[in-house]
């Protein structure tokens, strides 16, 4: 998809406030600081739609884009950050469990894994969430220009492995430094759309 526009709509925290459209959505999950900003500004081509910050923990509620009138990307709060109280991330996962489970206009969500390491424990119980519900999951490895390509198929072996993935989904290779699976990322995203 070649994108035009893209504009930050709202940030909602319940379902009262969340857009009154049957746009389709696709719902970005991952750890705190794993690039899910940097993956929708990557996907979007503009530099700082997706706030990007060096403090882990500052995404606290649902933020809605509109990309090209025809697709909401929703970005969750990152989970597994540990400076936030235990009420505040019980207050975040009822708040995305809620989102996840509701949410008719939801499509598919893409699960945005650090490709340098193994899947935390918050990731692996994030895509077995998504598994259980049936929620469509497509798992995206950032990072990758971090890592010699040479061990590219290492890292993608043990992250499947962790998470039990099943071959069904999507996994796609990506670094929003080189760009490197922007083009596989739409496509995946664009089959949910249909």
């Amino acid at each position: 998809m070649k994108v035009h526009h893209a504009e930050i709509v709202i940030s909602a925290v319940s379902p009262e406030q969340y857009p009154k459209t049957q746009i389709p959505e696709i719902a970005l999950a991952g750890r705190s600081n794993v690039g899910k900003s940097s993956f929708i500004n990557t996907l979007i081509d503009r530099k700082g739609l997706a706030r990007t910050s060096s403090k882990p923990g500052k995404t606290q509620t649902l933020n809605f884009y509109l990309i090209e009138e025809s697709l909401h990307f929703v970005d969750v709060p990152g989970y597994g950050y540990a400076k936030v109280s235990k009420t505040e991330r019980a207050k975040w996962g009822q708040m995305i469990e809620t989102y996840l489970t509701e949410r008719e206009q939801l499509k598919a969500v893409v699960s945005v894994i650090d490709m340098r390491h193994d899947p935390t424990v918050d990731d692996i119980q994030m895509y077995e969430f998504l598994k259980y519900y049936q929620i469509p999951v497509i798992v995206v490895a950032t990072k990758a220009d971090k890592i010699p390509r040479g061990k590219w198929n290492k890292h993608e072996s043990a992250i499947k492995k962790k998470l039990n993935f099943d071959p069904e989904d999507d996994f796609i290779v990506f670094s929003s430094e080189t760009r490197m699976g922007k083009e596989q990322a739409w496509e995946a995203i664009e089959a949910y759309l249909g």
